[in-house]
This record gives C-alpha cells, structure tokens and sequence, in this order.
C-alpha cells in the first residue's frame, strides 16, 4: 500500500468516524443502492422532461449520459480482469487498519479485483454528464458521488482511495469523450428518432435500464452467476473418463 492510500485510510479508520451510530450509518449507505444512483438517474429524468430552448440537445445529452454510465460499467470489469490483480483492502491482511464489515457479499467482493472501482467510475461518469448540462446541479452530483459513493466505499475498505480516484477519472474521461459534439449525434440521434416513434415500449425500457443502473446490475449480475455454478456443477457431475478407475474425487469450487 502507497502513503496516499496509507494515508487517507488511517485518517477515516482512526480519526474521521469513532461512532458506532456513524458506522452503522455508513455500511447502510454502502448497502442501499438508493444511496448510489437514484439521485444522480432522478436529476436525469428532471433533465429529459423539463423542456426549454435547448431541449433536443439536452435530450442527447442524457442518452449520452446513460450510454457513458453503461461504457463506464464494461470498461470498469475489462479493466479489472485484465490488470494485475488487487485485493480489496478488507481482505488483506498486509493491512493494518481496521475496517467495519459491509453487508456486501464476501464471495463476491473477494474475486474481483480492487482497482478500479466500478461504482465510482459509473455514478462520476453520470455525474459529469450532469455538470455539463446544469452547471451547480452537476457540482451537487460530483460532491454526493464523491461522499456517498466513493468515501464510503474506502471508509469501509472495500476500495483503496486510488482505487476510487482511478476509477473517477476514467468515467469523467468517458463522458466527456461521449458527449462531444462530433461523438454524441452518431447513437443519439438513432436512438431518440426511435424513441419519438415507439414513446411506450421505449420509455418502459427506459424505465427497467435505469432501475438496473442504479442497482449495478446486480440481480442481472447474480442470475449469471448462478447459472454458471449450475453449469459448473452439471460439468462436474458428467461421467468421469472410461479410462478413470473407481470414483473420482473433484476438488471444492469456492463459492
């Protein structure tokens, strides 16, 4: 662990929160998904129905927003499983802090790597998207983002704070690039000419996209795994080899 990382853990583990109250607090804003996005996808939805002068634009925008959340999110788990593996601080014993346990899943969390954070990557990416549409609003996002997002998630050493910082700055790069003038018409247009054409259909996908988004995509998340263990398990239990004498013993899978 680098001092910036040493640093600002010591500071929130010893010195920032000492209450029991504020602990439980946190690890219940951690664990409540209305406490990531449905702020930030709700300022979205103000954005797409308020009208004014500029309410085409304003409408490419907020596609542009969710598509960069969405990039944010897969550019997040590519770079998670392509880079050198990082244990969460949590689970390291090289450690020295002491963090209080989230109610997130341990079997989960343990398997993926550390850097970079996809819940600070996704929610700055959309608040950025925010900030250049509605100036101070935007600012509200980022800081909400960088408090109940990404402070929590190091207070409770589910992230290091570069983890965090990381991740931050490749979502704002994402959305920046995607809502560029010379980017944005090329998927926004297509999309809001179907939306004026299928108002019904497209706004109930609307509706079910943001819901996912806010929750990460855990349910989603939750049923592919399952069924990969289904599957794994259904591989394990094949018919060993013929060459194979008397049973054969398969190792634990970790769950």
């Amino acid at each position: 662990m680098n001092g910036f990382d040493s640093a600002i853990q010591e500071f929130l583990t010893t010195h920032a929160f000492t209450s029991d109250v504020v602990n439980h607090a946190i690890r219940t804003i951690a664990d409540f998904s209305m406490f990531k996005g449905l702020f930030p996808v709700a300022i979205l939805w103000w954005i797409w129905f308020r009208g004014g002068r500029r309410g085409l634009w304003e409408k490419e925008m907020v596609i542009a927003t969710f598509v960069s959340g969405l990039l944010a999110l897969g550019v997040g788990r590519l770079l998670a499983h392509f880079l050198p593996f990082r244990e969460r601080p949590i689970y390291d014993p090289a450690v020295p802090f002491h963090f209080p346990l989230s109610g997130t899943s341990e079997a989960i969390l343990r398997t993926w790597s550390s850097f970079p954070s996809d819940h600070a990557m996704l929610w700055m990416a959309v608040s950025t998207g925010i900030f250049l549409v509605w100036r101070w609003i935007g600012v509200l996002a980022m800081a909400y983002t960088a408090i109940f997002v990404c402070t929590v998630r190091v207070y409770l050493g589910l992230h290091y704070p570069t983890d965090v910082l990381g991740g931050a700055i490749i979502g704002v790069l994402i959305t920046l690039v995607m809502t560029r003038d010379a980017v944005r018409p090329l998927y926004t247009t297509p999309i809001l000419r179907v939306m004026m054409r299928f108002p019904a259909p497209c706004y109930t996908l609307a509706f079910l996209f943001c819901f996912e988004l806010v929750t990460q995509f855990d349910e989603i998340r939750m049923i592919g795994q399952s069924v990969h263990k289904v599957l794994e398990a259904h591989h394990g239990d094949a018919d060993p080899s013929p060459y194979a004498v008397g049973p054969v013993e398969t190792a634990a899978r970790p769950n």
